[in-house]
C-alpha cells in the first residue's frame, strides 16, 4: 500500500510503498477513504509522543470500509462504512468496564501506539468495542473531520464541561478543536466568546455562533475583556491550543465554581504550566481534562448532526492528496489554514 512514512523525528516524512497491513483475530483492516491532518499528528512527528516506535506512520482521524475482518469479530462485515475514536479501549480493564474507553488502561492509538490512517489501509485491534458505523448520509470526508478534534470538544463541552443553555463558555484558540467546541457550545444554547489572534479565525468562529471575539494580540489583558464581556467570568473555558498563556488564561478567566477544561495537548516544554492555584483554590474552580470520546457516546453526537444541530461539514477548510499532506503535516505549527484539512485522494 502507499503510505506516509518517517524514518526519524522532524524529518520529512516520504510517500513510500510498505506492506498491507493484516487483521488481528479481534480486529479489522479498514480501507482509508479520508482522513484529518491533525496538531497531534505534528507533536508525534516532532517526537513529543513516547509511544512512537520509528518507522512509523502517522494519522489518527478517519473514516473508511471494512476491507478484511479477525476471525472472532462478530459485530461487522466486509464493505461495512465506519469510523473510530481516536483512544481505543482494550475491553477488559476497570475503566473499559465502566465505559470509559477513552481511558483505558491498555489503550491504543493509531497513529501513535501503532501505524495509523496516512495509507491506503489501517489495521484496528479489539473492532466489536471500538468501530462507530455511519449514517448512510454522513459522506466519508465529514466522517473523518469528526476525528480527534470534533468528538473530543463534544465530550469537552457536554460530559466534562456539563454546559447549559445560558451559560457563558470561553474558548481559548479557534482551531479545528476551538472551532468544534464552539459550534457545539452554541447548539445547546451557550454564549460562546472566541478567543484567538487571528481575525480570520475569529470571523469563522462567529459565523459558527460566537455571540463574542477577543483577538488576544490587539487587547491589553484577555482576561479583563472576558470578565467584562460576561460580567464576572466564564462558568465554562476551554483551552483548545494547548500553550500555557491560554492555560493559565483560561482558568483565570472563569467566574466562581467555574470549570476549566484543557482540550489541546501540552507536550515538551508546555506541559508544566503555571496555573493560579491560590484562585482555584478560593473559587472554587474545577479543572478538568478531555481525552477523545468513546465509541458508544458517538450516538449523541451523531442525532444533534441529523437534528441540523450541529454541522461538522463547515469546519472542512480544504481537501488534499495524500502526499501534500507531508508539508501540511510538518507546517501544522504554523497554524496558517481556517478549518480542517482532510485528505481525500490516495
Amino acid at each position: 500500500m502507499k503510505a506516509v512514512v518517517y524514518e526519524s523525528f522532524a524529518d520529512p516524512p516520504q510517500l513510500t510503498t510498505v506492506p498491507d497491513p493484516t487483521p488481528e483475530s479481534g480486529g479489522v483492516v479498514i480501507k482509508v477513504m479520508a482522513t484529518g491532518v491533525c496538531r497531534s499528528d505534528w507533536h508525534g512527528w516532532v517526537g513529543h509522543d513516547p509511544d512512537i516506535r520509528l518507522p512509523h506512520v502517522p494519522g489518527h482521524e478517519f473514516s473508511g470500509v471494512v476491507e478484511a475482518v479477525g476471525k472472532q469479530v462478530t459485530k461487522w462485515r466486509l464493505g461495512d462504512r465506519v469510523t473510530v475514536p481516536f483512544v481505543a479501549g482494550c475491553g477488559h480493564c476497570p475503566e473499559c468496564h465502566s465505559g470509559n474507553h477513552q481511558v483505558c488502561d491498555h489503550q491504543f492509538q493509531p497513529g501513535f501506539t501503532h501505524w495509523g490512517s496516512f495509507a491506503e489501509f489501517v489495521s484496528i485491534h479489539q473492532a466489536d468495542i471500538n468501530l462507530v458505523s455511519l449514517p448512510e448520509t454522513l459522506d466519508f470526508t465529514t466522517a473523518a473531520s469528526l476525528g480527534c478534534r470534533f468528538v473530543t470538544s463534544f465530550r469537552a463541552v457536554v460530559d466534562q464541561g456539563k454546559t447549559s443553555a445560558g451559560q457563558w463558555v470561553a474558548v481559548h484558540g479557534c482551531g479545528g478543536v476551538g472551532l468544534s467546541a464552539i459550534m457545539i457550545a452554541n447548539a445547546i444554547g451557550a454564549n460562546v466568546i472566541a478567543i484567538d489572534i487571528s481575525d480570520d479565525k475569529l470571523d469563522l468562529a462567529r459565523a459558527l455562533g460566537a455571540v463574542a471575539t477577543v483577538n488576544a494580540a490587539k487587547v491589553a489583558n484577555v482576561v479583563e475583556a472576558v470578565l467584562e464581556i460576561t460580567r464576572g467570568g466564564a462558568h465554562v473555558s476551554l483551552d483548545a491550543l494547548g500553550h500555557p498563556t491560554t492555560c493559565v488564561n483560561s482558568v483565570s478567566n472563569l467566574r466562581k465554581r467555574g470549570k476549566h477544561v484543557q482540550v489541546g495537548l501540552m507536550l515538551g516544554e508546555h506541559s508544566t504550566p503555571a496555573i493560579p492555584m491560590s484562585k482555584v483554590i478560593a473559587h472554587e474552580l474545577e479543572i478538568l481534562g478531555s481525552h477523545g470520546m468513546q465509541a458508544h457516546r458517538y450516538d449523541a453526537m451523531f442525532a444533534m448532526m441529523k437534528s441540523g444541530k450541529l454541522a461538522p461539514e463547515k469546519l472542512i477548510g480544504r481537501t488534499i492528496n495524500l502526499e501534500q499532506s507531508i508539508d501540511v503535516l510538518m507546517n501544522m505549527d504554523k497554524f496558517e489554514v481556517a478549518g480542517v484539512t482532510v485528505v481525500t485522494e490516495f
